[in-house]
């Protein structure tokens, strides 16, 4: 009866007293969404006389002072710019709030500030850039009248440590008021701040901050769900402890659903403050999550009750139009980003902007949440203020899984004690590149990492930083390497890439050009923008939760396919997959993708960690079709991953496409002294007798084509030795043997007007080399033929084949097979912000079946009847703000259109020495016996 008449002496309460915190914002709420302000700017552009600025921004952005990166320091001589900016903004306070305890809140601001209300002081100074700072204003506001703020921000700290943490840093360095600022009304008894530990059995622990504690009050807590209207529970009410601030609760609610990166349950926790007769003083809510999260030395991390591995990248708030000043609508693009790649995990360098946080809460992604530092740490007493502020404010988020004191070299030990004077939970607190704590966060380690560390090491490994994304290197690049070894050992606990996207900054000094600091800020998997670049797709491939055994589509397919559970808490039964079947015919046929059919399959129960059979109806007219696409989807709906095979090997396929040819026709074969020329259908193609290399094409129009001067060998010498020529029946032949690592090439003109190129490579059956012994390279970087054709008169390709973008050695997993297009242009990597377009058109492209390579006169097509055969398309070019000239990408071979069966691999800030096998150079080892590698390809320069 008691806890009955409690519950409708709440409810009467909270219909008559309840008194929620009232808000009022100052500033606009983040990037689009400002308020103007008055602004003095002491120096660099617009300076040194009032103006107007949008508040929330960095002043930069808006046309004031001078832009700074952070590595200024390494310019001698250099400093940064360090100009001053005074706001002031005039606001109204309600009436109705006099008798409440007011507060002013900063959600951020660069880097010192000094606050006056009034033009009395708020309180003193405060530094440091990132976190949320307040001030009790209660006595210097004018009630229903208006108010002056005033604000003066010095964008380079009076506090050596200060700027030495976070503008000392390889990042932009900018200055303002660049989050929130808002008022804060309560009554004069409130709960002033809630620490959490809601663990995964339900049993929700709290530490409570009162202020102003009356005799006789007490609480009633209750939990609600998020997002749904499943279950109902109980309030709880809770006796306090006469006027004592801080007070220790617990409760416990059967039924909650846990919080997990695949599950994100969360639930609205309610806190009522009653007086002593019932009345409601005062009400406090926040989101969170029922989660327990443990570190086991020598074991992992593991979160309720389950070992995690961490797939994770680093980001940065920021966005090119507002700098370090984002919004909502940013937060849950980059977060709904990180999920597509199949990432459950994020870093960052400091405190990032709370409603990423709530991202990250609702979407499910584990966050270390880190006190800046990039290379050198505050010092004690303004760590100490800084390191309260931000456990403060994100405590109770339950994506929070681990702390971060610092960034390599940027921590002050004497701070780590301290996490858990605010933090209930007690997590576990890094020292990220350190082997510190029993955690070894090692960044960038090599694919063998190493003597007393991980692969012979008995810490937990969890590199906060690794696969570095500078322009078109790392992330995708390597990374089936590395993750298939580390994954293997039992302490390895996951890995976050460097980073999320470029950091191109919108130069509103110099007419609104995206600035990357040449090669220092280039380091995304995106774009400034959010542009997907090509390791964005590798990534969702080789961290998809669910994993396929690699297999070839053949005969024999039943529609079976073994595949692996990744996930950490869901059952494979809980997804779903969907196949279907196209139709690719080549330009020969129409060209013209087509769906043939489609349907179900059947995944098996399986639970994280084993292995079982995936199994598809597969329908009648399955060998008619070109691809097998599978595509699966998560407990949700949303689309996890998809993967294609080839139903035909190129061989087959190309006979497929191809018509028969009429018995009454025939090529021609015409010699001279120097030249052979063989045509058919108006096709003429003239070769040198001396070299056997394409000197003329002209195409069914009488137009020249001009793909010429090859092949030339690749990765291989190519001498010329004799060449002849001869009819076949209706076709014209032209044949030339080589010594080296060729042995010959057939050129067979058919009557249908085709070319057909049939070169033996590396072949020692026949001698026609003048070799018995064996071919041996243990350093192949590129291997193949390849031509020459003029750039400027390529307008695009359209290709069957692995797409759309290109490849490397070693990131070729995240590419599918289809037939794509793509117009040409010449997009460079992370640098070309002006026209940045993806995917790029020059490169490497994988598994060739045919390609057009179009011109606005004179397009022409080439078929592969070799399987795995990768086109090479031009030479992209390199950033011209590469650091020291150095390149970025392996060298690509000579000519400009190659057909080659090894390509090199991209680095990843690490040497491609010490990445993984897949990295290496090719080798090659051919004896007298085998028959040697046959690159069969044919060539449409007929004008269709």
């Amino acid at each position: 009866m008691k806890f009955v008449s409690a519950c409708f002496l709440l409810f009467f309460s909270l219909c008559v007293y309840a008194q929620k915190t009232e808000t009022l914002y100052l500033s606009g709420k983040g990037l689009g969404n400002t308020i103007t302000w008055n602004f003095f700017c002491s120096n660099g552009h617009k300076s040194g006389k009032w103006s107007k600025i949008e508040v929330p921004s960095q002043w930069e952005l808006q046309g004031f002072g001078e832009y700074t990166y952070g590595r200024w320091y390494k310019t001698k001589g250099a400093v940064p710019s360090m100009e001053t900016g005074l706001y002031r903004y005039s606001f109204k306070v309600p009436a109705a709030w006099k008798g409440k305890s007011i507060r002013i809140y900063f959600d951020g601001v660069m880097t010192d500030a000094d606050v006056k209300i009034n033009g009395m002081s708020a309180g003193d100074t405060h530094q440091g850039g990132f976190y949320r700072f307040s001030y009790d204003i209660t006595d210097k506001i004018k009630y229903g009248a208006k108010n002056q703020l005033e604000v003066f921000v010095r964008k380079h700290s009076l506090n050596k440590s200060v700027n030495a943490a976070e503008r000392m840093a390889d990042w932009w360095t900018f200055g303002g008021i660049y989050r929130p600022v808002w008022l804060e009304a309560k009554p004069t008894s409130h709960i002033q701040h809630v620490a959490v530990d809601a663990s995964s059995q339900g049993v929700l622990s709290a530490k409570i901050q009162f202020n102003n504690l009356k005799k006789g009050c007490h609480l009633v807590a209750s939990i609600s769900p998020v997002g749904t209207d499943r279950g109902t529970f109980v309030p709880q009410s809770i006796s306090l402890q006469d006027t004592v601030s801080v007070q220790r609760i617990s409760v416990n609610w059967k039924g909650v659903k846990t919080w997990t990166p695949e599950t994100p349950n969360l639930y609205l926790m309610t806190l009522n403050l009653l007086n002593e007769k019932g009345e409601m003083i005062h009400t406090y809510q926040e989101r969170i999550g029922f989660r327990t999260v443990e570190f086991k030395p020598k074991d992992g991390l593991y979160v309720n009750g389950t070992k995690v591995i961490m797939k994770g990248i680093n980001r940065h708030s920021f966005h090119p139009d507002g700098g370090r000043t984002t919004n909502r609508e940013i937060s849950l693009q980059d977060a709904l980003l990180i999920k597509e790649m199949n990432m459950n995990a994020v870093r960052f360098h400091y405190p990032p902007d709370t409603h990423f946080l709530e991202m990250c809460d609702s979407l499910g992604l584990f966050v270390i949440d880190e006190l800046a530092g990039w290379q050198n740490s505050y010092d004690t007493s303004t760590g100490l203020k800084l390191q309260r502020e931000m456990l403060l404010r994100d405590v109770n988020h339950p994506s929070i899984v681990l702390w971060s004191n610092g960034n390599e070299g940027g921590w002050n030990n004497a701070l780590d004690q301290h996490f858990a004077d605010y933090d209930i939970q007690k997590r576990h607190v890094i020292h990220p590149w350190a082997d510190f704590n029993q955690l070894d966060t090692h960044h960038y380690p090599a694919y063998l990492t190493g003597v007393a560390r991980f692969t012979n090491g008995y810490n937990v490994f969890m590199p906060t930083e690794f696969m570095h994304g500078q322009y078109d290197q790392g992330h995708g690049a390597g990374l089936q390497d590395f993750w298939d070894n580390y994954t293997r050992h039992p302490l390895f606990a996951g890995g976050f890439m460097w980073d999320f996207c470029d950091n191109a900054v919108n130069r509103a000094d110099k007419g609104g050009i995206l600035d990357s600091e040449t090669f220092n800020a280039p380091d995304g998997i995106l774009g400034p923008y959010r542009e997907k670049e090509g390791s964005y797709y590798t990534v969702r491939e080789v961290w998809s939760p669910i994993q396929i055994k690699k297999q070839y589509i053949t005969s024999s397919f039943k529609g079976e396919f073994m595949l692996s559970n990744n996930y950490l808490f869901t059952n494979l039964s809980q997804c779903t997959m969907k196949y279907q079947i196209y139709a690719a015919p080549s330009p020969l046929k129409g060209g013209q993708q087509s769906l043939l059919a489609s349907g179900e399959v059947v995944l098996p129960s399986l639970h994280p960690g084993e292995t079982g059979r995936a199994v598809m109806q597969v329908p009648e007219n399955f060998f008619e079709g070109d691809v097998l696409q599978l595509e699966a989807f998560d407990a949700t709906g949303k689309s996890i991953c998809n993967w294609t095979w080839p139903i035909h090997y190129a061989a087959d396929y190309f006979q497929k496409q191809r018509a028969l040819i009429s018995s009454d026709e025939t090529a021609l074969l015409t010699e001279s002294d120097s030249t052979v020329t063989l045509s058919a259908k108006h096709v003429t193609v003239t070769f040198t007798k001396q070299d056997g290399k394409i000197i003329s094409v002209l195409n069914s129009l009488n137009k020249q084509v001009p793909f010429k001067e090859g092949p030339v060998a690749v990765g291989m010498k190519m001498k010329p030795i004799r060449s002849t020529c001869r009819m076949d029946g209706t076709d014209a032949v032209f044949c030339v043997n080589y010594v080296g690592g060729v042995d010959s090439i057939v050129w067979r003109m058919s009557a249908d007007g085709l070319l057909n190129m049939n070169a033996v490579l590396l072949n020692r059956a026949s001698g026609g080399g003048g070799f018995d012994d064996a071919f041996m390279d243990e350093q192949v970087y590129n291997l193949g033929l390849t031509f020459s054709y003029p750039e400027e008169e390529c307008t695009g390709m359209r290709w069957f084949g692995r797409g759309p973008y290109r490849v490397w050695k070693n990131r070729v997993p995240g590419t599918n097979y289809g037939i794509w297009h793509k117009d040409y242009n010449n997009t460079i990597t992370g640098e070309s912000f002006e026209n940045l377009v993806y995917p790029e058109f020059k490169g490497y492209h994988a598994n060739l079946y045919w390609a057009t390579i179009e011109n606005k006169e004179t397009p022409f097509t080439v078929y592969s009847a070799s399987d795995g055969v990768f086109l090479r398309l031009f030479t992209p070019e390199e950033p011209k703000g590469r650091q020291d000239g150095v390149n970025t990408m392996p060298d690509f071979p000579a000519g400009d259109i190659s057909f080659l069966f090894d390509i090199p691999a991209i680095r990843s800030f690490k040497p491609v020495s010490q990445h993984g096998p897949q990295s290496q150079p090719g080798n090659i080892r051919i004896k007298k016996g085998d028959e040697g590698i046959r690159l069969n390809l044919y060539f449409d320069f007929r004008n269709k």
